[in-house]
């Protein structure tokens, strides 16, 4: 017999020193309810350094640490484990927040399960307590908790093993307009989220796999029956208990609503082109490839169907001066717009048109192009080359032009013009007064009469002044002087002196 208790002795040493060296803390309480013995793990746990400072009585380690469940509900003194286990109740798993009542520790998470030893009576030696310490991985979770709500991403969170949903962030209730209750605990099939996913089978082998399931474009079924279209990714989480998969969206909503803008104003940006009354081309700007070019420039030019990806401006073969539309581009890269480029082309009839090109740089899928209308002018240009010769032939007695007359005549050669806003040229006084006369209908003589000039001065003066204003025709310079108020004065024609 005392051999038997001598190996019982050594036994129950060995064991307590394989016991003190494990991870997990563990406790002994005896039949007494008397903290007998805690391993170095345990007193860690509870950052102490001795079972006197852990409470060696189940009664004092009541007064000094205080229990709650993580819903931190207080557990009363039957509820503690150490009272439960004393009791005879044997449990699995509690976790539980541990905090000192006498100082503001930290509260540590345990995890706890309870066992009895019995003798062969089936009477109990001790009751061990076992302890994990979850403290770090709580507060791990915890972190990532806050991160995964203070995300503005929308993102759900899915158990692999059931395939429902744990968890929901405020990113994608505020995206979809569910509630957080409409969404917990539904599965994947439920709120299928995945069920326009582009290679749909391979992204549904991935989420049973547990493996990352790469961007892709889906959508996601909203509480009003419709879909929004969406950027799903999954990537699995590992966790102590089991796998999940994380999955995060990226509302295409915005981008959808975008490129349908774009193309409505691309579709009538299109037709407005077409059917523009006047000829339009559009070209790219660096190397004047034509891109797209309207009806009415097919119309003017007789020109078919352009092979626009092969031909650029300067290949048309329309320009009367082809080196004309290199300068224009010239101008484009420099200052972005030209207008009213006088410039000549060949209609389909062969005929040369004299035309007015304006142009504007636009980007086109981040392409610098060069939109440019064409007007033709040339009847008009007629028109005025006929009536300005029809006044050279009546300029040769002009003395019967009333003011009126003159008048309209200045409105017929430029209804439009506003001549007040050019740069007057630096006529001298003389040559003022000169051109005041002239725009009176007066010949030469007459002013050289009402001036005390001679013919050969006035000739001289009115030389000066066609070279100034830019004319070649006294008509021309009449209704230049006319529209820019040029009269003479009621008294020269009094002066008599020489100046």
């Amino acid at each position: 017999m005392v051999k038997h208790r001598d190996l019982a002795g050594i036994t129950h040493q060995h064991l307590r020193g394989i016991i003190g060296r494990l991870m997990d803390g563990v406790i002994f309480i005896d039949t007494g309810r008397r903290i007998s013995w805690a391993n170095e793990s345990a007193l860690k746990m509870h950052e102490v350094s001795s079972v006197d400072e852990l409470g060696p009585t189940m009664a004092s380690y009541f007064q000094r640490w205080a229990l709650k469940y993580r819903n931190h509900h207080p557990l009363t003194r039957s509820q503690y484990p150490m009272f439960r286990l004393a009791g005879g109740e044997q449990f699995d798993e509690i976790v539980v927040e541990v905090t000192p009542r006498k100082s503001k520790g930290e509260p540590r998470i345990h995890r706890l399960r309870g066992i009895t030893l019995n003798d062969d009576n089936d009477e109990p030696i001790v009751h061990v307590l076992l302890i994990e310490d979850l403290t770090e991985q709580h507060s791990a979770e915890e972190r990532f908790e806050r991160a995964f709500n203070a995300n503005p991403a929308p993102a759900l969170i899915c158990r692999l093993s059931d395939l429902r949903y744990t968890r929901v962030n405020a990113g994608f209730l505020a995206m979809t307009g569910y509630r957080r209750e409409d969404v917990l605990g539904r599965s994947v099939y439920e709120l299928d989220i995945l069920a326009d996913a582009d290679d749909k089978p391979q992204a549904i082998a991935n989420l049973h796999e547990g493996t990352t399931i790469a961007q892709r474009e889906s959508t996601v079924p909203l509480p009003d029956g419709s879909y929004m279209h969406v950027i799903v990714a999954g990537q699995p989480l590992d966790d102590a208990n089991e796998p999940y998969m994380l999955f995060t969206f990226i509302d295409l909503q915005p981008r959808k609503l975008a490129e349908q803008a774009l193309r409505q104003s691309e579709e009538r940006f299109s037709l407005a082109f077409r059917l523009a009354p006047v000829p339009m081309l559009l070209c790219d700007l660096d190397s004047l490839q034509l891109l797209e070019v309207n009806d009415s420039f097919l119309e003017m030019t007789g020109l078919q169907c352009l092979e626009t990806d092969v031909c650029d401006m300067v290949q048309l073969g329309i320009w009367a001066d082809p080196e004309k539309i290199k300068s224009i581009q010239t101008s484009m890269l420099n200052h972005k717009e030209v207008s009213g480029i006088e410039i000549q082309m060949h209609n389909k009839e062969s005929e040369t048109l004299d035309c007015i090109l304006s142009a504007d740089a636009v980007t086109i899928d981040g392409r610098a192009c060069m939109l440019a209308v064409i007007q033709d002018f040339t009847e008009r240009k007629h028109t005025e080359g006929e009536l300005l010769t029809a006044l050279d032939a009546v300029m040769q007695d002009t003395s019967w032009f009333s003011r009126k007359v003159m008048d309209q005549l200045a409105r017929v050669r430029q209804p439009a013009h506003d001549a007040s806003r050019q740069k007057m040229p630096d006529l001298t006084p003389r040559e003022r007064e000169v051109l005041g006369h002239i725009c009176q209908g007066q010949s030469d003589a007459e002013i050289s009469s009402a001036l005390s000039l001679s013919r050969n001065t006035i000739r001289n003066h009115v030389a000066n002044i066609y070279n100034k204003i830019g004319v070649t025709r006294r008509s021309a310079a009449v209704i230049w002087g006319r529209e820019r108020g040029f009269l003479a004065s009621r008294t020269s024609a009094g002066r008599g002196k020489r100046p």
